[in-house]
């Protein structure tokens, strides 16, 4: 499975480095009212929780899905924190057996929040453990082989689990149907990038002029972490060419160097609308052949790349092939054959 190539700069997952993930704690909202845009989650949520408060219940189970870097795993510390709950957070690959779901569970308190990322890689053995633990709040456990197996039935405490995923078409239906509240996490606005930016440049102590924050926003892929990634580069590159003193000059050399342009695509994004335009006319062409000349795997183009260039209409899919619009070829300053 490819996941998103984080050693990107416009890549919307969190890289390895330590002080990265650090920095995106720093920068994450604590509480509803200081997360921005989605605004319908957020409102369903407000009513779900002042409901569940008001009946000292925990909130119901919560499927968040959606694109990497958009605020699922923000939303669901915010949860645990408007709900005065206690976090246990694990990933779907990090459960490689039954037994380890059932150390989590059996660990739990009453109206704790389990937040399982990557929930839609969870081995399905595994998964089938957690149907009647959030179902029914009971633990089967099989003891002994053959013949002469036992079943245990383990009393749960009530607990709220709070799934992520970036595809929840690889959920299976029997778990996706035991969540009690399922949303999907849109892209942002330009409007609400520009937002989260300027609350960014107030933690992080930068002088931020408004058209500035807005050229960041225009290049951030309207998600969050991009647009907090730019800002970190930028500073960075202020610091050390202009006394910290960041201008509009100052943030189009960054974007320069970081060769993102005006709409946030990089080079990678570039090769692979310039492959299809040099190499086989524009298109249609396939996904296989596309990949073999760009040298970039084809589940990488299709659930890293692609998905950004569908959603500025640069690239189009079609049952004969991926072909460039119009639009890609006016960006790239390229002059479209006539067909």
């Amino acid at each position: 499975m490819i996941e998103d190539n984080n050693d990107r700069i416009v890549s919307s997952g969190l890289n390895s480095d330590s002080n990265e993930k650090i920095f995106d704690q720093t920068l994450r909202p604590q509480d509803l009212e200081n997360f921005v845009g989605q605004e319908k989650i957020k409102q369903n949520l407000q009513i779900f929780m002042q409901a569940a408060k008001q009946r000292n219940e925990p909130i119901e189970h919560v499927l968040l899905y959606g694109p990497p870097g958009l605020g699922k795993t923000t939303l669901a510390h915010i949860i645990a924190g408007e709900m005065g709950s206690n976090m246990r957070v694990t990933t779907g690959p990090a459960i490689e057996k039954s037994g380890d779901l059932a150390a989590i569970l059996t660990n739990l308190e009453e109206g704790d929040v389990l937040f399982i990322d990557e929930i839609h890689r969870l081995n399905r053995i595994v998964e089938e453990v957690l149907y009647s633990a959030m179902e029914d709040f009971v633990l089967d456990i099989i003891i002994g082989k053959g013949p002469s197996a036992k079943t245990l039935r383990i009393d749960l405490p009530r607990f709220t689990l709070i799934g992520a995923t970036t595809k929840i078409s690889k959920l299976s239906s029997p778990l996706r149907d035991r969540f009690g509240n399922t949303y999907h996490l849109e892209f942002y606005t330009h409007e609400d990038i520009d937002k989260i930016v300027n609350r960014s440049a107030g933690i992080l102590n930068v002088n931020f002029t408004e058209p500035c924050s807005i050229e960041v926003a225009r290049r951030a892929r309207r998600t969050p972490r991009i647009a907090n990634r730019l800002l970190k580069r930028i500073r960075d590159f202020a610091e050390v060419k202009n006394q910290g003193q960041i201008t509009r000059a100052i943030v189009d050399q960054t974007l320069e160097m970081l060769c993102i342009d005006q709409h946030g695509l990089d080079d990678v994004d570039r090769k692979i609308l310039l492959t299809i335009i040099e190499k086989f006319g524009g298109g249609p062409v396939g996904l296989n052949t596309i990949s073999a000349a760009t040298s970039e795997e084809m589940d990488a183009i299709e659930d890293v790349f692609e998905p950004y260039l569908l959603q500025l209409g640069f690239l189009n899919r079609t049952n004969r092939g991926r072909i460039v619009t119009e639009d890609a070829y006016r960006h790239l300053g390229i002059t479209r054959p006539s067909q």
